[in-house]
């Protein structure tokens, strides 16, 4: 029996939060000892990243399709029918910033979410490439000679592999910079400035649900809003992905984030139910 797309996908996405959960419980002490030295610190985080995750998930896919979303409003149906790893990632640091003050919890948890993150955000990715047209996370029709055809008879760019190589990528730089990262949570930092450069240019050879000003998805709005608020953070983290000091370029003590192409086209009547994620 051959299982439907969207449970294939579904099988994969609770392969990536098993394995992405262990891999944080094995991480927790190790990556930010100081934050998890006890079960109440990781009960916080975990809930705040949670609830913070889902809840940004939702919200993005609202933005960035709104049309799909609220068709037949209040019908709620639509409303619950895509999510966004963007809005996950974003909702889940807030979420977490929240939790974190709530509980009284202190220092910077972020580092111990790199590892996971990837390997998690890799796994559910895989997922939604063999969900193929259905999970819409596709790339544009493309020319190029790995161009895929994921069964409606145009290649596309398979951006979801695209995503998992600069995920490992990324993760392998970090690690092997991970002596020049001055402060605690700045390979957490690192992560999501990269992620969300890569969103915010990948989204570029994507299909475009809905345009916002200067042409952008409501996702690349999300991605300039979450670099917005890591701006000051970024030249410390070049610095340092460079394999240079970064402490010169540290911002002054304050806040402290703990987890802190070829044009675009519209889509076709395939791309017009749920947005990718």
């Amino acid at each position: 029996m051959q299982l439907a797309p969207t449970g294939l996908h579904t099988i994969f996405e609770m392969l990536a939060y098993a394995v992405g959960f262990r891999v944080f419980l094995w991480q927790r002490r190790k990556a930010a000892p100081r934050v998890f030295d006890g079960n109440g610190a990781v009960a916080a985080v975990a809930a705040g990243a949670l609830i913070g995750a889902a809840l940004g998930a939702r919200l993005s896919y609202w933005i960035d399709d709104p049309r799909t979303a609220f068709a037949g409003f209040p019908d709620w149906r639509h409303l619950l029918a895509g999510k966004s790893i963007v809005g996950a990632l974003l909702g889940g640091v807030l979420g977490v910033e929240t939790a974190k003050r709530l509980a009284g919890v202190q220092g910077s948890s972020g580092d111990a979410f790199v590892l996971p993150l990837t390997i998690g955000m890799c796994i559910g990715r895989v997922g939604c490439f063999l969900a193929g047209l259905p999970d819409h996370t596709y790339g544009i029709a493309t020319s190029l000679p790995w161009g895929v055809d994921f069964g409606d008879g145009i290649p596309r760019h398979p951006t979801q592999l695209y995503e998992i190589a600069f995920l490992l990528a990324q993760f392998a730089l970090i690690h092997a910079r991970r002596e020049y990262f001055a402060r605690p949570g700045d390979r957490f930092r690192a992560f999501m400035v990269g992620y969300l450069v890569f969103r915010l240019l990948v989204e570029f050879i994507k299909p475009v649900f809905y345009a916002y000003p200067l042409g952008l998805s409501g996702l690349q709005w999300l991605c300039v809003a979450g670099l917005a608020y890591y701006a000051r953070d970024i030249p410390c983290i070049l610095a340092a992905m460079a394999g240079r000091d970064s402490m010169r370029w540290a911002p002054k003590p304050g806040r402290t984030s703990s987890t802190t192409a070829p044009s675009r086209s519209a889509p076709n009547a395939s791309d017009a139910s749920k947005p990718r994620s």
